[in-house]
């Protein structure tokens, strides 16, 4: 599997529903997937990752930092 494959995949893992059944994904479960498949990427990498690759998905964190949220739009 290449490396781009990899990465979609530790992305869709990472997708969690919430409690009023949005898709969320937190960059912190992102980057927990990706290290489990042996691509470990920073918070920060993989924030830009998902801002570049997966546009439907906008941030919605309410603290600051790299540990952020994004919802499916």
């Amino acid at each position: 599997m290449s490396h781009e494959d990899e990465i979609h995949t530790a992305f869709r893992q990472a997708i969690r529903q919430d409690e009023n059944g949005r898709l969320t994904i937190s960059t912190h479960d992102f980057v927990a997937e990706l290290a489990r498949r042996n691509w470990p990427h920073t918070l920060r990498a993989a924030n830009h990752w998902i801002e570049i690759h997966i546009t439907p998905f906008q941030d919605v964190s309410v603290a600051p930092g790299d540990d952020r949220l994004f919802r499916l739009s």
